[in-house]
C-alpha cells in the first residue's frame, strides 16, 4: 500500500525525540507530528485524521495541562468523530479522567507499552470507521432526501441519484442550471442525504446584497468593527458549522471576496470582520450559478484556483423544455397545490391547456410555470382550466430530423410515452386510453423503457 493510502495518525508531542519514536513504531500509518496546539488544529483542518495521540503537557507552559485541554476541546468541537488517545504521567489518572469526561477515547500512562497502545489505536481506526459506515447507511435510507424533486425525466432523475450518492461524502458541490430549475431544492436534498441533515443549512444569495455588505453577512464581525456594529454578530458561514451552507449566485461574488472564500476552503477558519482570532468552522459548501464560470475565468472576473475549489463535483441541471413530460407533470401537481391553498376545491387541467403547456418553452424553468399555474387557478372561472386561463400561444418547435429509423420510432414511443403518462397524471389506466393500447402494452412499453 501506498503512503499516500495510509489512514492519517496524528501524533502532538512537545518533546521531540519521543514525537520521533512514536512515529518510527506506528509507521503503518501516515503519521502527522505536532508539538503545539497551533500546529496540530492546523494538520487537523488540513487532513482530518481520525485517530490522534496527544501528550497534556504542551508549550507555552509545558507543565501544565491547561493547554492541552484546550486543544482537546478544539479537535473535538471541530471532529467529534475523531478519537483522541491522551498520553498522561503515571500519577497523573486525575487529568486523564477529566479528557474521557471531555470526549477523550481513552488514556496511556507514559511510559507506554507499544503493542498496547498500538492495539488501542487499531480499535480507534475500527470504531470511526464503523461510525462513518453507519452514518452514510442511514443517511442512504432516509426517503425524503428528493421528495420535493417531481420529475419523470431519465437525465434529471440521473441527476437526483448524483445528490443522492454525493450527499454521503463532504465533497463540495457546484449546481449549474438556469434560473428556476430548483438548484436551492437540490441543494437542500443534499444536506438531508447527508450526516449533516440534523444540523442547519444556511443560503445565501450572492447577487442579492450589496458588494460592501456582503463581507459582513459571509464572514460576521465584531463590535466596533465599523460604524452602526453595535454587537458581535457571526456570519452566515459561522452560522453553518457543522451543516451545510449554499452560496447562490457564486457567479457574482466580488473578486476580493474570492480570495477571503478560497482562504476558508484551504484553511477552514475565519476571522470576523474587526477580529483577530481564527474560527475554525467545520461546514459543507454547495454553490449554485446561472452563469458559466469557465468564460468568466478568462474574461479575468472569476479566479481559477477557486473554481478548482468548489467544483469538485460538477452537477448539470437541465432545464425544464428538456426535460420531456415535466410540464405537464409538474402542471398537475401546482394545480392541486394551489387549488387547496386558495379554496377553489378539486380543479384540473383541460386537454387544451395542457396542450399549450407542453408547447410553451418555459424560458423561466419551473419557477415560470409555478407562477402561471398559480395566476391561472386564481383567475379560471370555473373547476377546469383551459388554454386561455393559462395565457400562453405558440407551438411546439420543429424538432431536428432523425435519419435512424428504429431508434426514432423507439425515442418518439418513449417520449409520447412519458408525455401520456404526465398528461394522465400518473393514472396508467387513462395513459393507456390516450396512447390507444392496452394497460398490458403499456406497462411493457414502461419496463422497456425504464419507466416508473
Amino acid at each position: 500500500m501506498s503512503a499516500a493510502k495510509l489512514p492519517h495518525l496524528l501524533i502532538v508531542e512537545d518533546d521531540r525525540a519521543l514525537q520521533k519514536q512514536i512515529r518510527w513504531a506506528f509507521d503503518q500509518y501516515e503519521t502527522l507530528g505536532a508539538d503545539d496546539r497551533e500546529t496540530a488544529m492546523q494538520l487537523m483542518r488540513r487532513y482530518q485524521p481520525p485517530v490522534v495521540t496527544m501528550d497534556l503537557g504542551l508549550p507555552p507552559d509545558p507543565d501544565s495541562v491547561s493547554e492541552g485541554f484546550k486543544l482537546l476541546e478544539e479537535i473535538l468541537s471541530f471532529a467529534p468523530d475523531t478519537k483522541v488517545i491522551v498520553l498522561t504521567g503515571q500519577n497523573d489518572r486525575a487529568n486523564a479522567l477529566r479528557a474521557i469526561a471531555l470526549g477523550a477515547y481513552d488514556f496511556f500512562a507514559k511510559p507506554f507499552e507499544v503493542d498496547l497502545l498500538g492495539l488501542t489505536i487499531q480499535r480507534a481506526y475500527r470504531l470511526h470507521e464503523l461510525q462513518k459506515e453507519n452514518e452514510r447507511l442511514q443517511a442512504m435510507q432516509q426517503p425524503d432526501a428528493m421528495s420535493g424533486m417531481i420529475t419523470r425525466d431519465p437525465d434529471l432523475l440521473r441527476v437526483c441519484r448524483t445528490i443522492e450518492r454525493v450527499g454521503v461524502t463532504d465533497a463540495t458541490v457546484l449546481l449549474l442550471g438556469e434560473s428556476g430549475t430548483g438548484k436551492e431544492l437540490l441543494a437542500r436534498g443534499l444536506h438531508e442525504s447527508s450526516p449533516r441533515r440534523r444540523e442547519r443549512f444556511v443560503a445565501i444569495n450572492c447577487a442579492a446584497i450589496p458588494d460592501n455588505l456582503l463581507e459582513s453577512e459571509l464572514f460576521g464581525y465584531e463590535k466596533g468593527a465599523f460604524t452602526g456594529a453595535g454587537k458581535t454578530t457571526p456570519g452566515k458561514i459561522e452560522t453553518a458549522n457543522n451543516g451545510t451552507l449554499m452560496l447562490d449566485e457564486i457567479g457574482d461574488l466580488p473578486h476580493n471576496l474570492q480570495a477571503k472564500l478560497l482562504r476558508f476552503l484551504q484553511e477552514r477558519v475565519i476571522e470576523r470582520i474587526g477580529g483577530r482570532s481564527e474560527i475554525p468552522v467545520n461546514v459543507r459548501i454547495v454553490c449554485a450559478t446561472h452563469q458559466n464560470l469557465q468564460n468568466l475565468i478568462s474574461e479575468g472576473r472569476f479566479r481559477e484556483d477557486l473554481y478548482y475549489r468548489l467544483a469538485e463535483i460538477v452537477v448539470n441541471i437541465p432545464p425544464l423544455r428538456a426535460r420531456t413530460g415535466d410540464a405537464a407533470l409538474l402542471a398537475h401537481v401546482f394545480v392541486r397545490r394551489f387549488a387547496a391553498e386558495n379554496a377553489r376545491g378539486a380543479m384540473s387541467l383541460r386537454e387544451d391547456a395542457l396542450r399549450v403547456i407542453e408547447a410553451h418553452a418555459w424560458p423561466g424553468n419551473v419557477r415560470e410555470l409555478e407562477n402561471c399555474i398559480k395566476r391561472a387557478v386564481i383567475m379560471a372561472d370555473g373547476n377546469q382550466i383551459t388554454a386561455a386561463d393559462i395565457g400562453l400561444g405558440g407551438a411546439a418547435q420543429a424538432e431536428e430530423t432523425v435519419l435512424d429509423l428504429r431508434n426514432a420510432r423507439d425515442e418518439a414511443e418513449k417520449r409520447v410515452t412519458i408525455a401520456a403518462l404526465a398528461r394522465a397524471d400518473g393514472n396508467v389506466v387513462k395513459a393507456a386510453e390516450l396512447l390507444g393500447v392496452s394497460r398490458p402494452t403499456l406497462y411493457d412499453m414502461m419496463h422497456r423503457f425504464g419507466l416508473k
